[in-house]
């Protein structure tokens, strides 16, 4: 069965850096859409970012400051958050869905990964 499995999350001081990496198992990254998205405490979980073939974006909150990127030979996506801001505290969650339609955070993804927490202290 897919699994996704999230690494890298921790805590640091505000304007710090963190990479999160989630390895995928039977499941082709390089050609999927895959995201990452966060849910903080009482809050509604949300897109952060997205990637597949030739195209990423990125939530406007996070623009400017956090990359997505994958590496296929490994089949591992990676979020590189720098900057990081209070406001960026929350766990942290790899998703993927096969290519089908093209990616978006709005779509509904069909495999998930357990989560990583991510917490920055003022």
């Amino acid at each position: 069965q897919v699994q996704l499995v999230e690494s890298g999350g921790g805590s640091v001081q505000a304007g710090g850096s963190l990479r999160l990496s989630c390895v995928a198992s039977k499941f082709t990254a390089s050609s999927a859409c895959m995201a990452w998205f966060r849910q903080a405490p009482g809050k509604e979980r949300e897109g952060v970012a997205y990637i597949t073939v030739g195209s990423t974006s990125y939530a406007d909150s996070v623009k400017g400051r956090f990359t997505i990127s994958k590496d296929g030979a490994k089949n591992t996506l990676y979020l590189q958050m720098n900057s990081l801001k209070p406001d960026d505290t929350a766990m942290y969650y790899c998703a993927a869905r096969p290519w089908t339609v093209p990616c978006s955070l709005y779509l509904q993804y069909n495999y998930w990964g357990q989560g990583t927490q991510v917490t920055v202290s003022s």
